[in-house]
């Protein structure tokens, strides 16, 4: 099993440029305000453009935070593709299972109220994100010797998601939740 990324489709150049403009003033707001604490019409007299355009680009602030996730997504899609063991192709499947818990940690830590928004704007909103279904196809692939390696991925990615990670960190922290993280994938392949 090969794991593909598809490519987006081309855009107009106006398009992109109210797009970018429209991300740029939504990361510095978010940055500054909190990502709860930002509207979307602030979010548009930021980017200068209007609400109309902002809602139909991007539906609500989930789908703005779906946007600006995705050139952080490919980065790590990209390393898992082709870039070096354990968290790109050579590694042992429970090595690869760990380097990606691990690398998605961070990926996740670093942006956890975004992602946290993207995952939970409606009922099962973070399973139909792409960016989840191109990790659970990669989890599914490394465990392909268990016996539902299918359900199995779905289960591990549980763990990692961003709604558990919000709740737990302030009681665990980091360290006890990358620590339970770590052992809970690497014991997948043994059960």
């Amino acid at each position: 099993m090969e794991l593909l990324r598809t490519p987006p489709p081309r855009e107009r150049a106006d398009a992109a440029r109210n797009r970018a403009v429209i991300l740029d003033a939504a990361a510095r707001l978010f940055a500054e305000h909190g990502v709860e604490a930002v509207s979307m019409d602030q979010v548009a007299a930021a980017a200068g453009v209007g609400k109309g355009t902002l809602f139909r680009r991007f539906g609500d602030k989930a789908g703005l935070a779906v946007a600006l996730l995705d050139a952080r997504e490919q980065v790590l899609q990209e390393a898992i593709l082709s870039g070096p063991a354990p968290l790109g192709p050579g590694a042992p499947a429970a090595d690869r299972l760990a380097a990606f818990a691990d690398a998605y940690l961070d990926y996740l830590l670093a942006h956890l109220p975004l992602v946290r928004m993207s995952e939970t704007a409606a009922p099962g909103a973070r399973y139909r994100i792409g960016a989840y279904r191109f990790w659970h196809r990669h989890v599914t692939i490394l465990l392909a010797d268990t016996a539902d390696a299918e359900d199995t991925a779905h289960a591990l990615l549980a763990s990692l998601a961003a709604e558990h990670i919000a709740a737990l960190l302030p009681e665990i922290g980091e360290q006890r939740i990358r620590a339970g993280i770590t052992r809970l994938w690497r014991n997948a392949l043994i059960g």
